[in-house]
Parts: C-alpha cells; sequence; structure tokens
C-alpha cells in the first residue's frame, strides 16, 4: 500500500468495520471517490459513515457534492443534521440484493 494514496487498497479485510467517521477531512482528500470506495469495501454491510464538515474549512465539500460522490461508490443517505454551511451526514452501504 502506498500511503497517501486514497486509490491504494488498504490492509483491512473486506466488511471489517462497524463505523467510520470523517471531521472536516474528506475535502483535503485528493481522490475522494477511490477514498469511498475503499470505505464501503471495509464497512460491513450494517456499518455506517459519518461525516462532518464546516464552511470555514478551505476544502469544504457542499453537502450535494459529498451525496453524489457517496452514492457513486454505493453508499445510501441516511440522515444530515446541521446547516448547509456546518453539516454532519450519516450514510449506510448499499447492499446489494441476494441473488437466488
Amino acid at each position: 500500500m502506498t500511503y497517501g494514496t486514497a486509490a491504494a487498497r488498504s490492509t483491512f479485510p473486506a466488511e471489517r468495520f462497524d463505523a467510520a467517521y470523517l471531521v472536516t477531512v474528506f475535502g483535503e482528500i485528493p481522490q475522494p471517490e477511490a477514498a469511498l470506495r475503499e470505505l464501503r469495501r471495509v464497512l460491513k454491510p450494517s456499518g455506517r459513515l459519518i461525516m462532518g464538515e464546516i464552511f470555514f474549512d478551505p476544502d469544504f465539500p457542499r453537502l450535494s457534492w459529498l451525496v453524489a460522490r457517496a452514492r457513486g461508490a454505493g453508499f445510501l443517505p441516511v440522515e444530515r443534521t446541521g446547516s448547509r454551511i456546518a453539516y454532519f451526514a450519516q450514510f449506510t452501504p448499499e447492499v446489494s440484493p441476494a441473488v437466488p
């Protein structure tokens, strides 16, 4: 694994963690889609991802931008608290239907 790159796969096994929390950091990640895909891989199907951001951060991601990328990585938005300029957003992994 190359540290500092989101595209590198972590050494953690799939579906290992119950939760991941990122507070005022997501805007600094150079490859946000890759980071979200890796978070999706290591979270349990019942897991949750919480991201908090505040407008005063120079790399502040708008909530709509964040939700679009999270959906693209296989997350479903569950809840948002706060306002447009300071929020916490909760996501859960989208669970694929069982194939008979």
